[in-house]
C-alpha cells in the first residue's frame, strides 16, 4: 500500500507538469512563470524549493543525534529565507531579471558575469545532486532497486516534469509537494511518533539535559549552519528565481516572510520526531536512516506512504528548483554570451547604443525586451534574444542535458555531502559580500567584485585543502577574504560610471 501511494503521487506530479506545458507560452512563463505568482502560491512553492532531504531526513536525523538542537540546520535556512524576504526580496522583484549574475551586471557593468554564472551553475548542480541522490535511496527501499534504476527513474520524472513546463510546472507541482509535506509531516508523522514515544512530556524527562537544550549541539557548530546556509539562502539562484516570480513587492516580502516561518515550525517538527525515534527505534548508526525506519516502525502502511511521499516532496521539489537555476544560469550567463562574442548568435539590431552603460541596459533588456540609453537593443541583449528559434524549445534543451549532468553525477559521487558543502562554501565566500554589496554600498565597483570573488573563492579552497571540508575555518576566512578584497578593489578604482548607476536606480525605483 505504501508503495501504491508513492506511485500514485508521482503521476500526479507528472500530470501537474503536463499542465503547466500549456501555461508555458513564452521565455518568461517558463523561466520565471510569468513574474505573476500571487501570495498563496509564492508561499508555496518558496517553502517547497527551500525544504528539501536535508531538512526532512536530515532534520530527523539531526534531532535522533542531537536533540532539540537538530533544529538549527532548517532553522538556519528558515531565517535566511525571513531575512531575504523583508530586506532584499521587493528590491530584487523590481529588477525584472533572470540570474543573480544579470543583478551583478546591472549593478556593476559588464566583467563579473561569467565567474559568478560558473559558481551558481555548480551550486545548482550539486542541490539537484544531492537531492536526487536523497530520493534514490527512497526509490531503493521502497521497491527494491538498484541505485542505477532509483536514480534514472525518480531523476527522469523530475526533468519530465520540469521539461514540460519550466518554472509553471515546477509551480504547480511545488504547491502540491507544499500540501503533502504539510500533511505527511506536521498532521501525521509529528503526532503519530510523539504519541507511541509517551508524549511530549515523557519524552523531554526521559532525555538527557544536553538532547532537550536548543543549544546542545554548541554555539560553534549553530554559527556554522547560519553562515553556510542563512547566508546561501540570501544569494542562491534557486530562490532569486523564485523571487522573480512574484507578481508584486509586497507578494516577495510578505509570502516570503511565510514560507520562513513555515521552515522554523518545520525545523521544531523535524527535531522533535528525531527526538521521538529515538525511543521507538533506539540504536541505529547512520543517522539519515532514521526517517525511513521510523515510518516503518510506527505507521500502518497507508499513512507510511503517505509521509514517504511527504519526504519525496521535499527532495524532488529542491531538485527540481535547483535544476531549473543551474539551467537558467548555464544558458544566461556562460553559453550565450560566449557564444554572441563568437558571433554564433545572429545580431538583429545595431550595437551602437550600448555605449557605458552597455551591462546595465542588456541586462535590463533580458527580462522584458527593453534597449539601451540610445533606444537599441546592447550587445547582451543579442546572446538572449535570437531572431529565430524557439526560446521555450531551447530552455527545454539546456534543462535536459544538465538534467542527465545530474543523473551521472549522482551514480558516480561517492560523497554528495562533501560536494555539496564545497559548492556551499564556494557560494557563500565567492558571492555573498560582492551581492550584498551591490544592494547596499554604493562605492562598490566591478574590480572589487572581481577581488572578492576571487579571493574568497580561492581562500576557502585553498583552508578546506588544508584544514578538511568541513572546518568551518574555510567560511570564515573565505568571507574575511572576499571582503577585504573589496573594499579594496573598490576603493583603489574608480566609482562605478554614473550612467550604470543612474539605470540601476531607475529600475529599483518601479
Amino acid at each position: 500500500m505504501d508503495s501504491l501511494v508513492v506511485i500514485i503521487y508521482l503521476a500526479g506530479m507528472v500530470g501537474f507538469g503536463i499542465w503547466g506545458r500549456f501555461k508555458a507560452n513564452d521565455q518568461e512563463d517558463f523561466l520565471v512563470a510569468g513574474r505573476r505568482l500571487g501570495g498563496l502560491l509564492y508561499t508555496g512553492t518558496m517553502s517547497a524549493v527551500v525544504l528539501g532531504g536535508a531538512s526532512t531526513i536530515g532534520g530527523v536525523g539531526l534531532g535522533y543525534t542531537s536533540g532539540l538542537s537538530g533544529m538549527w540546520l532548517v532553522l538556519a535556512i528558515g531565517l535566511g529565507i525571513i531575512a531575504l524576504s523583508l530586506f532584499f526580496a521587493p528590491r530584487i522583484q523590481k529588477l525584472e531579471i533572470y540570474t543573480v549574475s544579470q543583478m551583478l551586471e546591472l549593478r556593476y557593468g559588464k566583467g563579473s558575469r561569467f565567474v559568478s554564472g560558473a559558481i551558481m551553475t555548480a551550486y545548482g548542480l550539486m542541490i539537484s545532486t544531492t537531492s536526487t541522490v536523497a530520493y534514490a535511496t527512497v526509490f531503493h527501499a521502497l521497491f527494491d532497486l538498484s541505485k542505477f534504476w532509483s536514480v534514472l527513474i525518480g531523476g527522469g520524472i523530475v526533468i519530465l516534469y520540469s521539461m514540460l513546463g519550466g518554472m509553471w510546472s515546477i509551480t504547480l507541482t511545488d504547491f502540491v509537494q507544499f500540501f503533502i509535506q504539510t500533511i505527511g509531516i506536521f498532521l501525521i508523522m509529528l503526532p503519530v511518533v510523539l504519541s507511541q514515544s509517551g508524549g511530549l512530556g515523557d519524552l523531554f524527562s526521559s532525555l538527557p539535559v544536553e538532547h532537550t537544550s536548543p543549544v546542545g549541539i554548541g554555539w560553534q557548530a549553530i554559527l556554522g549552519y547560519i553562515l553556510i546556509y542563512t547566508l546561501g539562502l540570501l544569494i542562491g539562484q534557486d530562490i532569486w528565481q523564485r523571487v522573480f516570480t512574484a507578481r508584486s513587492p509586497g507578494v516577495a516580502r510578505w509570502g516570503g516572510f511565510s514560507a520562513g516561518v513555515y521552515c522554523l515550525l518545520y525545523a521544531v517538527a523535524g527535531a522533535l520526531i528525531g527526538m521521538a525515534a529515538t525511543k521507538i527505534v533506539p540504536g541505529i548508526e547512520v543517522q539519515d536512516d532514521v526517517f525511513v525506519a521510523v515510518v516503518d516502525a510506527s505507521m500502518s502502511p497507508v499513512l507510511g506512504g503517505i509521509v514517504l511521499a511527504a519526504a519525496l516532496a521535499a527532495m524532488m521539489s529542491t531538485a527540481s528548483g535547483s535544476l531549473m537555476a543551474a539551467s537558467t544560469v548555464c544558458r544566461q550567463d556562460i553559453i550565450e554570451p560566449i557564444l554572441a562574442r563568437k558571433d554564433l548568435l545572429p545580431v538583429t539590431e545595431s550595437d551602437s547604443a550600448a555605449g557605458a552603460a552597455g551591462g546595465a541596459d542588456a541586462v535590463g533588456g533580458m527580462a522584458d525586451g527593453g534597449t539601451a540609453a540610445g533606444g537599441t537593443k546592447s550587445t547582451l541583449v543579442r546572446s538572449l534574444v535570437r531572431e529565430t528559434g524557439d526560446e521555450v524549445r531551447d530552455s527545454r534543451i539546456y534543462l535536459i542535458v544538465l538534467g542527465v549532468v545530474t543523473l551521472v553525477l549522482a551514480m558516480i559521487m561517492p560523497s554528495v555531502v562533501e560536494a555539496l558543502t564545497v559548492a556551499y562554501n564556494l557560494l557563500v565566500a565567492g558571492l555573498f559580500i560582492p551581492i550584498l554589496g551591490g544592494l547596499i554600498f554604493r562605492r562598490g565597483t566591478i574590480v572589487g567584485v572581481m577581488a572578492g570573488m576571487i579571493l574568497g573563492a580561492v581562500t576557502t579552497v585553498v583552508v578546506m585543502i588544508v584544514a578538511g571540508i568541513y572546518s568551518n575555518e574555510a567560511i570564515y576566512l573565505g568571507l574575511i577574504a572576499s571582503l577585504l578584497g573589496y573594499l579594496v578593489g573598490s576603493f583603489a578604482s574608480k566609482p562605478t560610471d554614473p550612467v550604470i548607476m543612474a539605470a540601476w536606480k531607475e529600475r529599483l525605483s518601479r
